[in-house]
């Protein structure tokens, strides 16, 4: 072993970020963060509620909202921990494993939530094609299997990465960028060489959230091309008017995702704070604005909910 080989230490923890800078106003900056979170957990779970105790909502439509609606909970709840740790409590020490957990837990649901969306898309295009053998061909079995798929996928490509990373030592500056772990922040802790980490994290990336989102345009354009061939221009409006809640969906998870994705491979220390940024806006807005956009855009929907708190 070299000598520098032998300078090398396993670190036992990893140090969180929250706002650099601005230790002494985390307290305050916890206050609109919580208030995020708590909009997010209730928000989500009242959706979930009403769609589950309402059967006019056992739909596919719904169904795959459900999905979306428990992948967001389950990100909120994955990164509330040291989010809130580090703004009430300066609690910015995580431990290897604990870390490795959350990341895997973090990839795992992000990858689950761009396998939803594009399901929600395939749902969109067979409502506005086909809509008379509908419910025939989105049954809820087919369903089911479709869930389980994605389930399946998503923590079949992202287990090795906590394994891939534990075989590493960390003898690097152990301030992580985020308040919480991601596999592209870690690795880059670590003294050895990364190139398999590099490779298979960006193999899986185009694989998973590449492959959907080419799924989910290929879809689009055949419902435009759908929606294009109707004579009626009312029929057009309504048709498209459908997927409105869809497209800002889309549209909240991919441009974090994709900018997040980008400033970590290819950014520099001036752009440090636009990836904390960006971060924050990946885990929180997400889980923020879907149920408060669906609500708003689905009729049938905001009507339960309108219902639910008069009673």
């Amino acid at each position: 072993m070299s000598g520098v080989n032998d300078t090398k230490f396993n670190s036992a923890v990893f140090l969180l970020t929250g706002i650099p800078g601005q230790e002494d106003v985390h307290l305050w900056v916890s206050v609109p963060f919580c208030l995020m979170y708590v909009i997010s957990i209730v928000g989500n779970s009242v959706i979930l509620f009403i769609i589950k105790t309402d059967r006019t909502l056992h739909e596919p439509m719904y169904i795959f909202l459900s999905m979306l609606v428990i992948t967001d909970l389950g990100l909120s709840v994955s990164t509330m921990p040291t989010t809130l740790g580090i703004l009430l409590f300066n609690s910015r020490e995580i431990s290897l494993n604990a870390c490795f957990a959350q990341l895997f837990f973090i990839d795992s649901l992000s990858y689950i939530e761009s396998s939803v969306l594009f399901l929600m898309a395939f749902d969109r295009f067979i409502a506005i094609s086909n809509p008379l053998r509908y419910a025939s061909i989105l049954t809820p079995m087919r369903i089911a299997k479709m869930g389980l798929v994605v389930v399946l996928r998503s923590v079949v490509l992202i287990f090795p990465l906590p394994f891939l990373l534990k075989r590493f030592r960390y003898c690097r500056a152990n301030v992580l960028s985020h308040s919480y772990c991601l596999h592209q922040d870690v690795m880059k802790m670590a003294c050895s060489d990364i190139t398999v980490n590099i490779i298979y994290g960006l193999s899986i990336k185009l694989l998973a959230v590449g492959l959907d989102l080419l799924l989910i345009f290929v879809s689009y354009v055949m419902i435009l091309k759908t929606v294009l061939s109707v004579a009626s221009h009312a029929e057009c409006l309504r048709a498209m008017n459908t997927c409105v809640s869809h497209l800002c969906a889309i549209v909240l998870f991919y441009l974090p995702h994709i900018g997040l994705t980008v400033i970590h491979r290819f950014g520099n220390s001036s752009s440090h704070l636009l990836q904390i940024f960006l971060g924050y806006i990946y885990v929180l807005v997400p889980p923020l604005m879907n149920p408060i956009v669906y609500s708003v855009k689905s009729k049938h929907l905001r009507a339960r909910i309108i219902r639910v708190f008069l009673k």
